[in-house]
């Protein structure tokens, strides 16, 4: 029996809390119709980036919300090419191990003493990485209508600066791949199989 069949009316916190539930239902609801539909995904995302860099172009303001933006987009990236668990930290788990006498323990990515193929899982998946830089990518866009947020800041530095800092970064990431012999993406063929 429900509280309005009792006679009660529900309290304002209960009909908001009852809307709450409804709408994050909802919001769910369209997040997992749009899972399958990867390059849509994406295509939305890239849509939306244009708008947000044509926004910024023609106003000719708001570039520290663009230069957060663009650093919050290189930390997805990074976490997004970085292995779940990091072979370096495994490593150094591997090397006390062995120093405290205990039987060591295997690394997560297959190596020479162990050829026993591992799929690659990353740190921060597909799914999150299109919905954490969508949703930054429309925070950014809403922060761009409001004055409070165009600091005047001298662009070209921050752009040169973002630029070295990409560089860098992405030098250390490919350093640590090849190192560790781990490539982040399918490349080839996949492999079908129960299909001719």
């Amino acid at each position: 029996m429900s509280a309005t069949d009792s006679g009660v009316e529900p309290s304002p916190v209960q009909n908001i809390s009852a809307g709450y539930t409804r709408i994050t239902r909802q919001y769910q609801q369209i997040l997992d119709r749009w899972t399958p539909y990867i390059m849509y995904r994406w295509l939305g995302t890239a849509g939306l980036l244009s708008v947000f860099f044509l926004r910024i172009v023609l106003s000719q303001g708001w570039f520290i919300v663009c230069y957060a933006y663009a650093i919050y987009l290189l930390n997805l990236l990074l976490a997004f090419l970085q292995p779940k668990f990091d072979p370096s930290l495994q490593e150094d788990l591997l090397a006390d191990e062995i120093e405290e006498g205990g039987t060591p323990m295997t690394s997560p990515l297959p190596s020479a003493r162990d050829d026993e193929f591992r799929p690659f899982v990353r740190r921060l998946p597909e799914w999150q990485f299109w919905l954490s830089a969508t949703r930054a990518t429309l925070i950014a866009l809403g922060c761009t209508f409001f004055e409070m947020f165009d600091v005047p800041v001298y662009w070209p530095i921050l752009v040169v600066y973002f630029f070295v800092l990409f560089a860098l970064t992405m030098r250390r990431q490919i350093q640590h791949m090849i190192k560790y012999k781990y490539v982040p993406f399918d490349i080839g063929r996949k492999a079908r199989y129960g299909s001719r």
